[in-house]
């Protein structure tokens, strides 16, 4: 798995590993923050525990619950000796969610903890992870505390929906992934997606930069850009020019809101010309 990255990037996640620090990532959705978070994984070769976080998120979904069923069986059965109610606190009853699972950890390599989109869930979340993210360390009441031997790596992103709070971001390295430039974006799809030809790979991207000059309600991202190019490629428009039939009947791929799919009739000669200047550049380029 690669990843195209600038030095900036790649510096700010090696001192996040380097210091043992947890990686805040924020970015337009589609920009690329989760699969740095897959690309570490890979790269260590190493399991990804992901916490997707939502409105509503509890402490019983993102870090432990207790198994009560199970629990209320042993006793009504005296299992293993059971005397007290106390005795089912422990491990055998523990259902283990993301944050306890990556803190105890699977094998010899400390697993990516990738903690996705934290702005969804409640500003009351984020509380909880203080501790987690200051020492590595979860207090259970009924057990005590459990703590990381060796810590997880850890990738927070957020979207920026919502501000976050100065005590989480104390907490940690931080990154902003811009949208690319075409030169990065061009290479991504040339990685991504090699069996596109790399003259309509440029006019792929000259198009979604393009659209990313527009006044859209929601602009394509990387992740966008990629699923257009898999799409040329599966309707056989690969190896030639777009034309502007394809970017109408496509433009599901790129545009996920229907006031600005509607726009694209009064956009395509932009688009189009966008394409057309891609292709010439990068056949200067060859």
């Amino acid at each position: 798995m690669e990843y195209v990255a600038e030095k900036d990037l790649v510096t700010t996640v090696l001192l996040s590993l380097r210091l043992g620090k947890p990686l805040l990532v924020e970015g337009e959705p589609g920009a690329g923050k989760t699969e740095l978070a897959k690309v570490l994984a890979s790269g260590f070769d190493t399991d990804l525990v992901r916490l997707q976080c939502y409105e509503g998120l509890t402490a019983e979904n993102a870090l432990y619950e207790w198994n009560y069923t199970k629990q209320l069986l042993a006793v009504q059965s005296g299992e293993g000796g059971i005397e007290a109610e106390e005795s089912v606190f422990s491990k055998e009853y523990l259902l283990e969610r993301p944050l306890l699972r990556a803190l105890e950890g699977d094998g010899e390599t400390p697993p990516v903890l990738l903690i996705d989109e934290v702005d969804r869930a409640d500003e009351e979340f984020e509380a909880l992870l203080l501790e987690l993210l200051s020492d590595f360390q979860l207090s259970i009441p009924e057990l005590g505390t459990v703590w990381a031997e060796t810590p997880p790596v850890v990738v927070i992103t957020s979207n920026r929906t919502r501000g976050l709070s100065d005590a989480l971001k104390r907490r940690c390295l931080y990154l902003h992934v811009k949208p690319p430039s075409f030169e990065k974006e061009l290479e991504i799809v040339r990685r991504k997606v090699p069996e596109l030809d790399d003259t309509v790979a440029a006019e792929v991207c000259g198009v979604t930069q393009e659209l990313r000059d527009h006044p859209l309600l929601k602009q394509p991202g990387v992740a966008e850009t990629l699923d257009w190019a898999r799409s040329l490629v599966e309707l056989g428009a690969g190896d030639g020019e777009i034309t502007a039939d394809e970017i109408r009947e496509t433009a599901g791929c790129l545009l996920k809101e229907v006031e600005d799919v509607e726009q694209i009739e009064t956009l395509v000669d932009d688009l189009e010309a966008a394409a057309a200047s891609a292709r010439e550049s990068a056949s200067t380029d060859d």
